[in-house]
Protein backbone atom coordinates (compact mmCIF):
# COMPACT_ATOMS: atom_id res chain seq x y z
CA UNK A 1 0.00 0.00 0.00
CA UNK A 2 2.94 2.33 0.52
CA UNK A 3 3.74 2.15 -3.18
CA UNK A 4 0.11 2.98 -3.98
CA UNK A 5 0.15 6.12 -1.84
CA UNK A 6 3.58 7.25 -3.08
CA UNK A 7 2.74 6.86 -6.77
CA UNK A 8 -0.67 8.47 -6.52
CA UNK A 9 0.88 11.39 -4.63
CA UNK A 10 3.65 11.76 -7.20
CA UNK A 11 1.06 11.67 -9.98
CA UNK A 12 -0.85 14.53 -8.38
CA UNK A 13 2.34 16.58 -8.01
CA UNK A 14 3.24 15.83 -11.62
CA UNK A 15 -0.21 16.97 -12.72
CA UNK A 16 0.33 20.21 -10.82
CA UNK A 17 3.02 21.19 -13.33
CA UNK A 18 0.83 23.30 -15.63
CA UNK A 19 2.13 23.49 -19.19
CA UNK A 20 0.80 26.97 -19.95
CA UNK A 21 2.33 28.47 -16.83
CA UNK A 22 5.68 26.77 -17.41
CA UNK A 23 5.82 27.96 -21.02
CA UNK A 24 4.50 31.36 -19.97
CA UNK A 25 7.31 31.79 -17.47
CA UNK A 26 9.85 30.90 -20.17
CA UNK A 27 8.17 33.47 -22.42
CA UNK A 28 8.78 36.35 -20.06
CA UNK A 29 6.30 35.72 -17.28
CA UNK A 30 3.06 35.37 -19.26
CA UNK A 31 0.20 34.11 -17.08
CA UNK A 32 -2.69 33.18 -19.36
CA UNK A 33 -4.99 32.93 -16.34
CA UNK A 34 -5.10 36.73 -16.63
CA UNK A 35 -5.97 36.61 -20.33
CA UNK A 36 -8.90 35.45 -22.43
CA UNK A 37 -11.16 33.05 -20.55
CA UNK A 38 -8.79 33.01 -17.56
CA UNK A 39 -8.23 29.27 -17.92
CA UNK A 40 -4.74 27.76 -17.84
CA UNK A 41 -5.45 25.15 -20.53
CA UNK A 42 -4.28 24.76 -24.11
CA UNK A 43 -7.47 26.19 -25.67
CA UNK A 44 -7.02 29.54 -23.93
CA UNK A 45 -3.30 29.36 -24.73
CA UNK A 46 -4.14 28.98 -28.42
CA UNK A 47 -6.61 31.85 -28.41
CA UNK A 48 -4.38 34.27 -26.52
CA UNK A 49 -0.80 33.26 -27.41
CA UNK A 50 -0.96 31.47 -30.74
CA UNK A 51 -0.20 28.03 -32.16
CA UNK A 52 3.46 27.74 -31.13
CA UNK A 53 2.73 28.50 -27.49
CA UNK A 54 -0.31 26.21 -27.45
CA UNK A 55 1.63 23.35 -29.04
CA UNK A 56 4.14 23.20 -26.18
CA UNK A 57 1.38 23.57 -23.61
CA UNK A 58 -0.53 20.69 -25.17
CA UNK A 59 2.61 18.56 -25.36
CA UNK A 60 3.46 19.10 -21.69
CA UNK A 61 -0.08 18.47 -20.47
CA UNK A 62 -0.46 15.29 -22.54
CA UNK A 63 3.03 14.14 -21.58
CA UNK A 64 2.48 14.31 -17.84
CA UNK A 65 -0.74 12.31 -18.16
CA UNK A 66 1.10 9.60 -20.10
CA UNK A 67 4.03 9.58 -17.66
CA UNK A 68 1.69 9.08 -14.69
CA UNK A 69 -0.16 6.08 -16.13
CA UNK A 70 2.29 4.64 -18.64
CA UNK A 71 5.59 5.13 -16.78
CA UNK A 72 5.10 5.90 -13.10
CA UNK A 73 2.27 3.44 -12.35
CA UNK A 74 4.09 0.30 -13.63
CA UNK A 75 7.52 1.49 -12.49
CA UNK A 76 9.34 -0.91 -10.17
CA UNK A 77 9.54 1.62 -7.40
CA UNK A 78 10.66 -0.78 -4.64
CA UNK A 79 13.85 -1.42 -6.60
CA UNK A 80 14.58 2.29 -6.57
CA UNK A 81 13.43 3.28 -3.11
CA UNK A 82 14.34 0.55 -0.63
CA UNK A 83 11.82 -0.11 2.08
CA UNK A 84 8.79 0.92 0.01
CA UNK A 85 6.07 -1.70 0.35
CA UNK A 86 4.86 -2.79 -3.14
CA UNK A 87 1.20 -2.79 -4.04
CA UNK A 88 -0.29 -6.32 -4.19
CA UNK A 89 -1.00 -7.74 -7.69
CA UNK A 90 -4.78 -7.30 -7.31
CA UNK A 91 -4.26 -3.56 -6.86
CA UNK A 92 -1.99 -2.97 -9.87
CA UNK A 93 -4.89 -2.07 -12.18
CA UNK A 94 -6.42 0.17 -9.53
CA UNK A 95 -3.03 1.82 -9.09
CA UNK A 96 -2.85 2.77 -12.77
CA UNK A 97 -6.40 4.13 -12.72
CA UNK A 98 -5.73 6.05 -9.50
CA UNK A 99 -2.55 7.57 -10.94
CA UNK A 100 -4.59 8.69 -13.96
CA UNK A 101 -7.21 10.35 -11.80
CA UNK A 102 -4.55 11.95 -9.60
CA UNK A 103 -2.60 13.51 -12.47
CA UNK A 104 -5.83 14.99 -13.87
CA UNK A 105 -6.81 16.37 -10.46
CA UNK A 106 -3.33 17.85 -10.16
CA UNK A 107 -3.83 19.67 -13.44
CA UNK A 108 -7.24 21.03 -12.43
CA UNK A 109 -6.20 21.89 -8.87
CA UNK A 110 -2.39 22.39 -8.94
CA UNK A 111 -0.76 22.77 -5.57
CA UNK A 112 2.09 24.77 -7.14
CA UNK A 113 -0.25 27.43 -8.56
CA UNK A 114 -2.80 28.14 -5.87
CA UNK A 115 -5.11 25.30 -7.02
CA UNK A 116 -6.01 27.25 -10.19
CA UNK A 117 -5.28 25.08 -13.19
CA UNK A 118 -6.80 24.01 -16.48
CA UNK A 119 -9.85 21.93 -17.37
CA UNK A 120 -7.96 18.67 -17.71
CA UNK A 121 -8.77 17.56 -21.27
CA UNK A 122 -5.20 17.31 -22.60
CA UNK A 123 -4.08 15.52 -19.45
CA UNK A 124 -6.97 13.08 -19.83
CA UNK A 125 -5.73 12.29 -23.34
CA UNK A 126 -2.26 11.57 -21.99
CA UNK A 127 -3.56 9.45 -19.12
CA UNK A 128 -5.72 7.38 -21.47
CA UNK A 129 -2.74 6.96 -23.79
CA UNK A 130 -0.85 5.33 -20.93
CA UNK A 131 -3.79 3.25 -19.70
CA UNK A 132 -5.28 1.88 -22.92
CA UNK A 133 -4.45 3.74 -26.16
CA UNK A 134 -7.30 2.23 -28.19
CA UNK A 135 -9.79 4.19 -26.05
CA UNK A 136 -8.52 7.39 -27.65
CA UNK A 137 -10.13 6.42 -30.97
CA UNK A 138 -13.81 6.76 -29.93
CA UNK A 139 -13.01 9.58 -27.53
CA UNK A 140 -11.20 11.78 -30.07
CA UNK A 141 -13.60 10.84 -32.88
CA UNK A 142 -16.53 12.04 -30.78
CA UNK A 143 -14.67 15.25 -29.93
CA UNK A 144 -13.94 15.98 -33.59
CA UNK A 145 -17.46 15.20 -34.80
CA UNK A 146 -18.97 17.39 -32.07
CA UNK A 147 -16.71 20.33 -32.89
CA UNK A 148 -17.47 20.02 -36.61
CA UNK A 149 -21.23 19.82 -36.04
CA UNK A 150 -21.75 22.40 -33.28
CA UNK A 151 -18.47 24.32 -33.00
CA UNK A 152 -18.32 24.26 -29.20
CA UNK A 153 -14.99 22.92 -27.91
CA UNK A 154 -16.30 22.67 -24.35
CA UNK A 155 -19.30 20.57 -25.36
CA UNK A 156 -17.08 18.40 -27.54
CA UNK A 157 -14.76 17.80 -24.57
CA UNK A 158 -17.65 16.76 -22.33
CA UNK A 159 -19.05 14.40 -24.98
CA UNK A 160 -15.59 12.96 -25.59
CA UNK A 161 -15.17 12.20 -21.88
CA UNK A 162 -18.62 10.57 -21.73
CA UNK A 163 -17.72 8.49 -24.78
CA UNK A 164 -14.59 7.33 -22.96
CA UNK A 165 -16.68 5.92 -20.12
CA UNK A 166 -19.20 4.36 -22.51
CA UNK A 167 -16.44 2.76 -24.60
CA UNK A 168 -14.90 1.19 -21.48
CA UNK A 169 -18.28 -0.13 -20.34
CA UNK A 170 -19.09 -1.54 -23.78
CA UNK A 171 -15.70 -3.11 -24.45
CA UNK A 172 -15.83 -5.89 -21.90
CA UNK A 173 -12.04 -5.80 -21.72
CA UNK A 174 -10.15 -6.37 -18.51
CA UNK A 175 -9.39 -4.65 -16.19
CA UNK A 176 -12.92 -3.38 -16.63
CA UNK A 177 -13.88 -2.13 -13.15
CA UNK A 178 -10.77 0.02 -12.47
CA UNK A 179 -10.89 1.47 -15.99
CA UNK A 180 -14.64 2.08 -15.81
CA UNK A 181 -14.26 3.83 -12.46
CA UNK A 182 -11.57 6.03 -14.00
CA UNK A 183 -13.79 6.73 -17.02
CA UNK A 184 -16.87 7.68 -15.00
CA UNK A 185 -14.92 9.91 -12.61
CA UNK A 186 -13.16 11.55 -15.57
CA UNK A 187 -16.46 12.27 -17.33
CA UNK A 188 -17.90 13.83 -14.17
CA UNK A 189 -14.80 15.95 -13.61
CA UNK A 190 -14.64 17.19 -17.21
CA UNK A 191 -18.33 18.13 -17.07
CA UNK A 192 -17.67 19.98 -13.81
CA UNK A 193 -14.64 21.87 -15.12
CA UNK A 194 -16.70 22.98 -18.14
CA UNK A 195 -19.68 24.19 -16.11
CA UNK A 196 -18.97 27.81 -17.11
CA UNK A 197 -18.95 26.76 -20.77
CA UNK A 198 -22.32 25.08 -20.29
CA UNK A 199 -23.72 28.26 -18.75
CA UNK A 200 -22.41 30.35 -21.66
CA UNK A 201 -23.85 27.92 -24.20
CA UNK A 202 -27.25 28.18 -22.54
CA UNK A 203 -26.91 31.97 -22.55
CA UNK A 204 -25.83 32.02 -26.19
CA UNK A 205 -22.48 33.69 -25.46
CA UNK A 206 -20.09 30.74 -25.86
CA UNK A 207 -17.58 31.30 -28.73
CA UNK A 208 -17.33 28.63 -31.43
CA UNK A 209 -14.29 27.10 -33.11
CA UNK A 210 -15.05 28.79 -36.42
CA UNK A 211 -12.30 27.08 -38.41
CA UNK A 212 -13.58 23.61 -37.48
CA UNK A 213 -17.30 24.33 -37.40
CA UNK A 214 -18.58 22.87 -40.66
CA UNK A 215 -22.09 24.23 -40.23
CA UNK A 216 -20.69 27.71 -39.69
CA UNK A 217 -18.64 27.49 -42.88
CA UNK A 218 -21.67 26.40 -44.85
CA UNK A 219 -23.76 29.22 -43.43
CA UNK A 220 -21.02 31.67 -44.36
CA UNK A 221 -20.98 30.41 -47.95
CA UNK A 222 -24.74 30.68 -48.23
CA UNK A 223 -24.75 34.38 -47.24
Amino acid sequence: MTEFVVKVGLSYLLGSIIGSLVVGRLRGGVDIRRLGSGNAGSTNALRTQGKGFAFWVFLIDIGKGWVATGVLAPLLLPGILHGVEPAPPQLRDWLAAACGSAVILGHVYPVWYGFRGGKGVATVVGAVLGLSPWLLVPMLATWLIAVVLVGFVGLASILGAITLAVAIAASGREPRVPLLTFGVLTALLIAFTHRANIARMLAGTEPRARRLWLLGLRQGRLK
